[in-house]
């Protein structure tokens, strides 16, 4: 019978007729290649391969082609050996040096040293017998063998030994595959006095690998989280545990299991394992945090496919919580009351319930209004302890629109549900409490248009204010709020307002042609309430206004004074103002001209002959487009010239 490490054993007495007998042995790799190795067992006389079952599988596999040969030559130069000490332990492989050719003393190429394959832990009692070493000299001299290299005279010195005398080999401690799984060193033949009688042969010894180490789990205690309501075939957790016997081998091939599960409720195995990757999955339905939010899996590693040393670990896993349950009104209905037109006030607050973990996403609440608001005057936002829902207005509720306001109001959670759960609303009725509100006007700012000189106790405009307190039936009286020339009136009952005192479009009271007042309107509450409407006046312009002579003096010189131009301006608009006319009156025309520039917006005033110095009043006559006229008086200096320029005026 043949093990899965490839060692051949005998099952029963066996006889060998013929002196031996030939098979093949099969092995497959995981990928399911086929390797085919033939096998011959001979009488122990005529034995020269390995107690423990190798025999030239590598010169099997390497050399196929000559592994007929290979048999007879190895045979028949066994055969012809002399007797040693191997007689008394014919169980005891033998390794001869290969033959050199003659003359080339060259080794044979086909020639493959079998490599000793020794069992790791082996019981001894040591030093135990591997093999013995031997050379076809021996026949002829006297030969002495010995080892040299690692783990015979190098580290680890003295590992194995060899008896100088019969050639075998010992190894003197029990090996360990986990610590070194092969060892390489030279074996030597020295003839007596003649030196060496082979050429140094290497010798490969193999540690067998013997099942002698148990899975080791990566950490003592997994932790893991799977969240509840998982569907089946969820991944949870992966477990992983090595083993240091051999690669690729049954005593490193482990298997995982789940030995217990607690609790093991709802159902069990609720948990299941992949076997060979240790990957943990949901096997069933019914997680819920709220029942069951713990669980510890035994889990089991063991090698030789499952059926060899094992160890086991403990997974614990928590149950995360998922939207199962959804969040619940503590009331049915709510009421609450809001003074009409605030903005920003608080209705009330809605407490809920909910299932889940708290404070968490699951539990976390959100409101919406899903009814009752067309105008989109309440906003519902969720209080700091994710439970309540605040209700306030974002718009003034309108009384006499509407006294009542029925809402209905729905709550989740931050986090969409798991299952299929209903959602739950509740109905808030909010009473909207009348107030006192101010009379509006409309509009609120009123233009008009009327001439400057419109006539003392003239009506401007009929402005009104309503009140929006319907239900109150209230009156609305007037009064002038802000009037800042004076010259306004009002009458309380009707609204109407009237010139108090003649207007000025040229005051500076006005911009832009533009008189602004305010006017307020107040009802008859026991604290009135008052509202302001502004009223503008476009002031309409007149030719109320004659134009002037803007320099009112000036000097001159006595002999060659230059023409003076004088600016002409008129408080009046546009279209009573240039072109103007001017004339000169009294005894001026006698030393004076006057006439209008090209433009007919200035004054050019000259001297008519030489004066004498001294001071003179020009009287100027100024009209404008319409007519509208008035005397200027200018004042002119006549100086003493000096080449051009005046001199004090009392210098001679």
């Amino acid at each position: 019978m043949v093990h899965t490490d490839g060692t051949l054993m005998v099952k029963r007495q066996v006889v060998l007729h013929d002196g031996h007998t030939e098979f093949f042995i099969h092995s497959w790799d995981s990928q399911g290649r086929k390797m085919t190795v033939p096998v011959m067992v001979v009488h122990h006389g005529h034995h020269h391969g390995n107690h423990h079952g190798n025999h030239h599988q590598n010169e099997e596999h390497q050399h196929g082609d000559h592994k007929h040969h290979n048999h007879q030559q190895h045979h028949s130069e066994v055969d012809s050996a002399k007797t040693t000490e191997s007689e008394a332990d014919p169980a005891l492989p033998v390794l001869h040096f290969p033959k050199s050719s003659e003359g080339l003393r060259r080794r044979k190429r086909e020639w493959v040293i079998p490599d000793i394959n020794v069992p790791e832990n082996e019981r001894g009692p040591y030093p135990l017998k591997v093999s013995q070493i031997r050379s076809n000299e021996d026949k002829i001299k006297k030969i002495y063998y010995s080892i040299t290299g690692p783990g015979a005279d190098q580290e680890p010195v003295n590992l194995f030994t060899m008896d100088r005398l019969t050639g075998i080999l010992y190894v003197t401690q029990p090996l360990d595959r986990e610590k070194q799984a092969k060892y390489m060193f030279q074996a030597h033949a020295v003839a007596e006095g003649a030196g060496n009688a082979e050429e140094p042969m290497e010798i490969i010894v193999n540690v067998i690998d013997q099942n002698d180490n148990k899975p080791i789990f990566a950490k003592d205690t997994y932790l893991g989280e799977v969240a509840e309501n998982s569907p089946i075939g969820t991944d949870v957790i992966t477990v992983t545990a090595t083993d240091l016997d051999q690669p690729d081998h049954d005593n490193s091939d482990i298997r995982y299991r789940i030995m217990d599960q607690d609790p093991k409720l709802p159902s069990y195995p609720l948990f299941i394992i992949n076997a060979v990757t240790g990957a943990i999955r949901v096997n069933a339905g019914g997680l819920d945090r709220e029942k069951y939010p713990k669980y510890t899996l035994e889990v089991q590693a063991a090698d030789m496919k499952g059926e060899g040393l094992s160890t086991t670990t403990k997974v614990i896993l928590t149950v995360t919580d998922s939207n199962d349950n959804a969040p619940v009104f503590t009331q049915p209905s709510y009421e609450g009351t809001v003074a009409e037109n605030k903005v920003g006030a608080v209705v009330l607050t809605m407490s809920v319930t909910d299932g889940d973990e708290p404070h968490s996403p699951a539990w976390n609440a959100k409101f919406k209004i899903v009814d009752g608001d067309p105008g989109q005057i309440f906003s519902v936002n969720t209080g700091v302890n994710k439970h309540e829902g605040i209700l306030t207005t974002i718009k003034g509720a309108d009384f006499e629109r509407s006294g009542k306001h029925t809402l209905m109001i729905a709550v989740e959670n931050e986090v969409p549900f798991a299952v299929p759960l209903p959602t739950a609303t509740a109905t808030v009725v909010v009473t909207v409490e009348d107030v006192n509100e101010a009379p509006f006007f409309d509009p609120v700012e009123k233009l008009v248009s009327k001439p400057e000189n419109l006539a003392i106790d003239s009506e401007v405009v009929r402005y009104t204010a309503n009140d929006p307190d319907i239900a109150r039936k209230q009156t609305v009286s007037y009064k002038i709020v802000s009037d800042p020339a004076g010259w306004l009136t009002v009458n309380k009952d009707t609204g109407v307002i009237t010139v108090k005192n003649a207007m000025d479009r040229e005051s500076h009271f006005v911009k832009d042609n533009k008189y602004t007042a305010l006017i307020g309107a107040y009802d008859n509450d026991e604290v009135p309430a008052t509202g302001t409407g502004t009223l503008i006046i476009q002031l309409e312009d007149v030719n109320d206004n004659a134009p002037s002579i803007v320099e009112r003096e000036f000097t001159v010189c006595n002999k060659d004074g230059a023409p003076q131009l004088l600016s002409v301006t008129d408080k009046d608009g546009p279209g009573f103002t240039a072109p103007y006319s001017v004339s000169l009156h009294g005894m001026t025309k006698t030393n004076w001209t006057a006439r209008m520039n090209d433009s007919k917006t200035g004054i050019i005033l000259n001297m008519a002959t030489e004066l004498p110095r001294g001071v003179y009043t020009v009287v100027l006559r100024v009209a404008d487009n319409e007519g509208m006229e008035q005397d200027s008086s200018v004042m002119v200096t006549v100086c003493n010239c000096n080449q051009g320029r005046c001199q004090g005026f009392w210098a001679l």
